[in-house]
């Protein structure tokens, strides 16, 4: 009786496992993944709509509005940069007529024209100087605003503040500002200068000046955003480091080199790639304060195809658009190269 009941408990088992076996074939194998008896798996994204579905839910009407405010304008800037399209052959309403567009196609007759004209070449190669020399200094000076106000010292929440206070302005109006200051006639700074014996300087009638004059006003205007991202980054750096490479003798400019620069390393680098394609298409600057002037010595990419398109006649759409995604492009390049830069400095972006 023993032996069969043993007998009779194997056999037991060994149909369960045969079950157990035979359930696990037929739907999911041992990963836990659908047998082809019973179809295939669902795709990736649509498990990641199953499962995350409530996400998507609140995401999706902030990319629909992204899709139509910036998807539509760029494949249609696109599609006009591959067209001959001004303004006398565009679809336009005059009064009760209709006038349809008559523009045609010309392949890629635009980027050639452009990128074969030296004022292209002029406007790009001052572009840089631009860029390079605002972002430099805003950085630098951030930097060493950061440094001062990290320190105890007395009434530092009124500096931050008063630091701060010129990203807290709406850019048009600083720029309206220093517009007035830097007026050659009745503008405060020469005013100042006349008063200790120096003549007037045509801070904006004179192409040096003028681009001294527009690169002082988006420095101003860019120190804040620079302060904050550094000011914030030497918080995050433990003063332990401070406090141990003090014990071993470092000095000030040792403790800021080996410690302070690489502690910001990935701070720095978001902000210096931000500000470098902000200040590439700071629109605002140029063309409130000097309108490209005087002739076109300020006149960057960004407002020489707002030029093309807004200003010349017959406007010219197309060109605009060219130029359009020819700035995308170089940003575009810019922002891949940099980020391959910093992955060999071993910086995760």
């Amino acid at each position: 009786m023993a032996v069969e009941s043993g007998q009779s408990v194997v056999k037991a088992a060994d149909a369960t496992r045969i079950r157990g076996r035979g359930h696990l074939t037929g739907n999911t194998d041992r990963t836990g993944k659908k047998n082809h008896r019973t179809g295939k798996n669902p795709g990736r994204l649509r498990r990641a709509l199953s499962t995350h579905w409530y996400a998507w839910a609140m995401v999706a009407p902030v990319v629909t509005v992204i899709g139509v405010i910036i998807g539509y304008p760029l494949v249609r800037g696109l599609y006009l940069s591959t067209t001959d399209a001004n303004e006398a052959n565009v679809e336009r309403t005059i009064g009760v007529n209709h006038i349809p567009a008559t523009y045609e196609s010309v392949g890629l007759d635009n980027y050639t024209a452009v990128l074969s004209d030296g004022v292209f070449w002029d406007r790009l190669t001052w572009t840089v100087i631009w860029t390079v020399s605002c972002v430099a200094l805003s950085f630098a000076l951030g930097l060493a605003l950061a440094n001062m106000l990290n320190r105890k010292l007395a009434g530092r929440s009124i500096y931050r503040m008063a630091l701060i206070l010129p990203w807290a302005v709406p850019a048009f109006v600083s720029v309206f500002t220093w517009r007035l200051i830097f007026n050659e006639k009745n503008g405060i700074l020469n005013k100042l200068l006349a008063g200790g014996g120096i003549d007037a300087i045509p801070w904006l009638n004179d192409p040096t000046w003028a681009k001294l004059s527009v690169i002082t006003v988006n420095v101003w205007l860019g120190v804040p955003f620079m302060l904050v991202a550094m000011l914030g980054g030497l918080q995050s750096i433990p003063s332990e480091l401070y406090e141990a490479a003090e014990m071993d003798g470092a000095n000030a400019w040792q403790r800021f080199r080996h410690i302070t620069l690489p502690g910001l390393r990935s701070v720095s680098s978001t902000v210096i790639l931000i500000s470098s394609i902000w200040t590439f298409n700071m629109f605002p600057v140029i063309f409130l304060l000097t309108r490209g002037g005087p002739g076109d010595a300020t006149e960057i990419l960004v407002t020489y195809a707002y030029r093309l398109s807004f200003v010349v006649s017959p406007r010219d759409f197309a060109g605009s658009a060219a130029w359009g995604v020819i700035i995308l492009l170089l940003l575009s390049l810019f922002a891949v190269f940099y980020r391959r830069a910093l992955r060999k400095q071993g910086e995760v972006w």
